[in-house]
């Protein structure tokens, strides 16, 4: 549904006491790259939390996989249209919450997404747009309300024979919500998840300074225009700017509006600040679906979420309450 982007996050770190605390591992989890620091005593204590850490993606990474045949989701999109499935309660609120996203976004972000056929290609294939007979088509199946869930049985139906649910937008966002959260209960003191841009901190740098991101313009990469500290939440990012068509001089995105079927168009860039990693995942995309103006007046009804936009033209647009830092 999109291709979350490091690009225009940048994590700055002091260099002189940091250097001897912050302990990294990338590698790849989940499909993606994982960045994974602690502030740790030496590197044997950070290896034991960073392995933690591994687990946890990985026991994550079972439960939610729609390409694992042996996962709860596979079952779930297997048994569409044929019978409900009992899932984990873990399982089972992250699509309540999906759920709640969906209606809050009126459809901008939707697990069922996963229903769509796929007939835009932004490879380079395509030599012209698809029909509108075959765009209508392509989301016939999706559709959040088409979501059963019972509460008492704990299972989770889908109506329609053919649907799929999948957790792209909010699978890695969810990952490292639940990563930190694990981390902080071993009294790691601070430390950061990064999920291909889906990034949770905790905790303050090593001297004592708040964490923070540079701000870049994904048009114009050579300088950030601001920094923002990050206490103890979560900063997402969602861009096209690498992955996108052009036809008669109009710029499409391969994120789909999962209501028509149409590209979204207009938005270049999403950063979206929340408490949660999960909730700034699935509302990055929400706002690229919806659109400037929409998305910013949805994300002004939120507590404690922010966000930046970078339109086709390299403008700004900024949710009321946020306060960037000039470099």
């Amino acid at each position: 549904m999109k291709k979350l982007v490091l690009l225009n996050i940048i994590l700055l770190l002091s260099t002189t006491v940091i250097a001897q605390q912050i302990h990294r591992r990338t590698l790849k989890l989940m499909g993606t790259r994982f960045d994974i620091s602690v502030i740790a005593q030496d590197s044997s204590e950070a290896k034991q939390y960073i392995d933690i850490a591994v687990k946890e993606i990985t026991r994550i990474e079972k439960l939610i996989s729609s390409w694992d045949e042996n996962s709860q989701t596979s079952l779930i999109n297997k048994n569409a249209g044929i019978n409900p499935v009992k899932v984990d309660k873990e399982l089972f609120d992250l699509i309540k919450r999906a759920l709640k996203i969906s209606k809050l976004t009126d459809g901008a972000f939707d697990i069922s997404y996963a229903s769509m056929d796929k007939i835009w290609k932004f490879d380079g294939s395509m030599k012209k747009i698809p029909s509108e007979k075959n765009i209508k088509a392509s989301v016939k199946k999706v559709g959040y309300h088409n979501i059963i869930l019972n509460d008492e049985k704990q299972t989770v139906f889908l109506k329609l024979k053919g649907m799929r649910i999948g957790f792209g937008a909010i699978g890695k966002g969810y990952a490292a919500d639940k990563t930190k959260k694990l981390l902080i209960s071993k009294d790691v003191k601070a430390g950061i998840i990064n999920a291909s841009g889906d990034m949770n901190t905790w905790g303050k740098q090593a001297n004592g300074d708040d964490w923070k991101v540079a701000i870049t313009n994904p048009l114009n990469k050579k300088n950030a225009f601001g920094l923002l500290p990050i206490k103890n939440g979560a900063v997402v990012t969602s861009g096209n700017y690498e992955k996108y068509i052009t036809f008669n001089g109009k710029r499409y995105s391969h994120i789909i509006d999962p209501r028509t079927g149409h590209p979204s168009s207009g938005i270049v860039s999403v950063t979206v600040f929340a408490p949660k990693a999960e909730l700034a995942d699935a509302l990055a995309t929400s706002v690229f679906v919806m659109g400037i103006e929409t998305g910013l007046n949805r994300i002004n009804q939120l507590p404690k979420v922010e966000c930046i936009i970078i339109d086709e033209n390299g403008n700004i647009h900024k949710s009321k309450h946020i306060n960037i830092e000039k470099i």
